[in-house]
Parts: structure tokens; sequence; C-alpha cells
């Protein structure tokens, strides 16, 4: 990096970004990609839960490439996704109303104020009471695909849940190899759901994930025990509101909450040391 390179810091129902517009194409992508876990490192560096690129697209008003802390590229991320739609409405790449490019296919946002509504592709791959061996236990979980995957576990004390432990080997289980899994430990109360996530490609428990409260208020309307719109709140106490449409087979999943530009800055070299 041999010049100062633009970014913005946001962060989105308590994950946080670094986002970088690059729809010009000055910067290299696959070789920024190895320094991403060092910008992404708290405290040492930016720090971030991810780091999104925003680029040009034919088909759509931007383009993005998503990549977790560790610096592997993901199909979606929820809160990420409406940190870039916020950026690009405030920089002038897109109206309030806009869709974007991902992996995981278009997807559409709607920006007014602070708050945004991301709309995400149908969840893929649900299965309901799953058995994993787990050394010497039995451990039942729901799994689902909103955009990425989730293994979904009722915890009864969410205090007391072992989400860095369990949730690593659930992580790294062979039933969800080879791309594993993110792993959402949920409590359901009054049709309210209180979450802790243990998120693939940070290798820690965050503060919130937004593809894991939607898979959290699927899979407690598929149990009964939540209806849309269902409140989510993570880990972070930024409430997340989760809608979809259920019945025979659930459409039309959308995320909304509140996002905040916190700074605007340069990188330096210093900051890959």
């Amino acid at each position: 990096m041999k010049e100062p390179l633009e970014f913005y810091k946001m962060t989105g129902g308590g994950n946080d970004f670094i986002l970088i517009d690059n729809r010009e194409g000055k910067i290299d992508v696959d070789a920024l990609r190895p320094s991403i876990p060092q910008l992404c490192r708290h405290k040492l560096s930016v720090g971030a839960d991810g780091l999104i690129i925003l680029e040009h697209s034919a088909k759509a008003h931007f383009r993005w490439r998503f990549f977790n802390a560790d610096g592997s590229e993901a199909e979606m991320c929820g809160n990420g996704g409406r940190c870039a739609a916020r950026l690009a409405h405030l920089v002038g790449m897109a109206p309030a109303d806009l869709t974007f490019e991902t992996v995981a296919g278009l997807i559409r946002a709607q920006v007014k104020g602070r708050g945004v509504k991301l709309t995400l592709p149908p969840p893929s791959d649900i299965r309901l009471g799953i058995s994993l061996p787990i050394e010497e236990e039995e451990v039942s979980v729901d799994f689902i695909n909103t955009g990425v995957p989730h293994a979904v576990i009722f915890a009864p004390d969410l205090l007391k849940a072992d989400v860095i432990g369990l949730g690593r080997r659930i992580r790294h289980h062979e039933a969800f190899q080879p791309a594993g899994t993110n792993v959402d430990f949920i409590k359901v109360d009054n049709g309210t759901v209180a979450i802790r996530t243990y998120e693939r490609g940070v290798e820690d428990e965050t503060l919130a994930c937004g593809t894991g409260a939607v898979a959290a208020a699927l899979i407690a309307g598929l149990r009964g025990l939540a209806f849309s719109p269902t409140t989510v709140i993570p880990r972070g106490g930024e409430p997340l509101t989760i809608y979809y449409e259920g019945g025979g087979k659930i459409k039309d999943v959308s995320l909304e909450g509140e996002v905040r530009l916190i700074y605007r800055g340069w990188l330096d070299e210093e900051s890959l040391l």
C-alpha cells in the first residue's frame, strides 16, 4: 500500500465494518486480501468484524465483496449489507431504494435516515432436529441457510451457554463440512428472541450477526414460538426486526435496524503492522 487508502468505519446492530469505495478500480482487492486480518484486529489496527469493498456493477447500483475478519470471503452478511447500503446512499452512489450485487444474488435495501431495511434471499437447506454427536453427548440443533449457513441451538440460559467451546465444535463439525457453519444460541420469551452467536470467519463470539438474527427468527417461527415481525436482541443490545411471509414456504424475508457512520479516514502502511 504505497499511498494512504480512504475508508469508512460503520456499525450496525452491534457489528462493525471497514468499508472501501472501489468503484474506480484503483485497489487490487486480491493484493489487499492478505492484509485484511491485520486491518480487522481490534486495538492493533482499525479493528472490525469484516471488510467490505464496494465496486461498479452493470446490473445493480453497486457490487460488493465481503470479507470476514480472518480474510475469508463470504456470500452474505446482513448487518454488513445494511452498512453498505447506507454508505452507498450517503455518498450518492445509490438512491434510498437500491439494489446491490452479491455472491448470494441481488439484494434490495431501503434507507430511511439511519434505519436500513434489507431484503434477503429466501432461506434454503432447512433441517430441524439434527442430532450431532459431540464427545460423549448428543446435541440437537436446527439448521438453516439465510445467505450463509447457521446452526441454531435453543439454550435455557443464554448467560451460561458455552458459546465459544460448543460453538467452535459445532462450527467445525463434520456434519457441516466443507464450508462449516455459524452457530446461534437462542432463547425465546413471549415471541422476542435473544441470541448469542459464534461467527464463522471471525472465529469468536460477536456482539451481533444479521443473518444469524434472521436464522433465529425463522427457526423460532418454524417451531411456533414467534411470529413476523420478530424482534431479535443480540448480545450487543441493539434490537433487530425480522419480517417474513410464512405458510408453506418462507419468502419475503427482510432485516431492519439502525446503521451508524462512525468515522472516515485513511489507512497508512503502519495500520498493517
